[in-house]
């Protein structure tokens, strides 16, 4: 049966690169919930779907460029990206990301993968905030690599104590995706403007 545990064995590696590169480059993490990723191809690294040494790589690889994109696009674009609300920008996350790195600096790019939301726009305020290039990419990779780490080798110590685990990953995708969907859903069609452009589409739309 077609389900996401087949859909990460079938896409591989390359789905994983591209979802994890994705939270941070393209700033959709909440799309994407990277940890639960990570998690489930430690599980299928434990019985034997994936190869658990190319899987660590991958990952650390895809998340240090993702956030390294995510920092030229708000080191180039600035705050000024971020002024109004739209489908992808939630004025409020990067809000939130910018409270984190003013209270830790630097030291946020060793912690901001391990938080959603503020591991999706971390790097672009530290972009933004004009954090040295070279000091970004030291701490970033450092935080990357531990998250890659700490996160994907928790799957696989579940997978290996209980068999047959991986049956659940598809379930257990779905209800996070949900959970970070629906409140994501809910503030854009709290937006009177969004609200209104349903509106006026539905009252075009012919009977």
């Amino acid at each position: 049966m077609f389900g996401v545990t087949h859909l990460i064995e079938t896409g591989g590696l390359l789905l994983i690169a591209a979802v994890i590169f994705a939270e941070s480059g393209m700033m959709v993490g909440f799309l994407f919930p990277g940890d639960t990723l990570l998690f489930s191809a430690g599980i299928l690294a434990a019985s034997g779907a994936l190869p658990l040494p190319e899987v660590l790589a991958v990952i650390a690889v895809a998340a240090i460029l993702g956030d390294n994109v995510g920092y030229h696009i708000g080191n180039r674009l600035g705050p000024k990206l971020f002024n109004k609300n739209s489908l992808v920008f939630r004025h409020e996350y990067i809000v939130r990301a910018e409270k984190f790195y003013a209270s830790y600096g630097s030291k946020t790019m060793l912690i901001a993968h391990f938080i959603p939301i503020i591991r999706t726009f971390a790097p672009v305020t530290a972009g933004a905030g004009n954090m040295p290039l070279k000091k970004f990419m030291l701490f970033d990779a450092i935080g990357d690599s531990a998250w890659t780490l700490v996160v994907t080798l928790s799957g696989f110590f579940i997978g290996s104590k209980i068999p047959g685990i991986e049956k659940l990953i598809g379930p257990l995708l779905i209800g996070i995706v949900l959970v970070f969907l629906l409140p994501t859903l809910f503030h854009i069609l709290k937006d009177p403007k969004i609200r209104s452009a349903i509106a006026r589409k539905f009252r075009k739309t012919p009977s």
